[in-house]
């Protein structure tokens, strides 16, 4: 890494990494592990690739992390009476938890009633992860869409904890680089602003 010292023109952080740190990579692949950041690091995050975020920091050095764990650094404060901004907003998770819960509990009304039988609640119910914790107004909520628990204290999520180390993005296409026959050409600008070629 460069010199703490050191600041990259136009870097404006759009994130602070979580206060425990956070684990990096030098590519979006767990397999490559590189130095973590540290704990309430500014980073600008520059590229989303499913869970996998890009972040550069502030002395230009950059890293894939995981990035549903990094925290958004608040923007200007909403205008008064303005509606929360969906993703802030913590209501619709909460609707999508109770509709989840109903539908479990409609199931569990009916396997006891003996309309269903073990199997096909067992079938009703595969795959269906609810999660919700309150303490008086702290909320814990599991976001089965993203697979982490956030956290709200009534007016704004923040991620809390993930399930799972970032999934690997889809694979894009190998670009296919036609074979000139010789090694390709570098240009090297001398002192004197000259171009040549190896």
């Amino acid at each position: 890494m460069t010199s703490p010292g050191y600041r990259i023109s136009g870097f404006r952080p759009t994130h602070v990494v979580p206060q425990d740190g956070l684990a990096a990579w030098d590519a979006p692949d767990p397999s490559l592990p590189t130095v973590p950041l540290d704990a309430l690091l500014p980073v600008e995050l520059v590229e989303r690739r499913g869970d996998w975020g890009h972040v550069r920091c502030a002395n230009g050095w950059s890293a894939w992390v995981d990035g549903r764990l990094l925290v958004a650094v608040p923007q200007d404060p909403p205008a008064a009476g303005a509606p929360l901004a969906r993703t802030a907003d913590p209501r619709p998770l909460l609707a999508r938890a109770e509709q989840a819960l109903a539908g479990y509990r409609g199931a569990v009304e009916e396997l006891t009633g003996g309309a269903l039988d073990r199997e096909s609640f067992r079938v009703r119910t595969r795959g269906q992860r609810i999660g919700i914790v309150v303490d008086g107004e702290s909320v814990w909520l599991y976001d089965a869409e993203h697979e982490r628990w956030v956290y709200t204290d009534g007016t704004r999520l923040s991620t809390y904890a993930a399930d799972r180390e970032p999934a690997a993005p889809a694979r894009e296409p190998t670009q296919v680089v036609p074979d000139l026959g010789h090694a390709p050409t570098q240009v090297v600008r001398g002192d004197g602003g000259g171009i040549g070629s190896g």
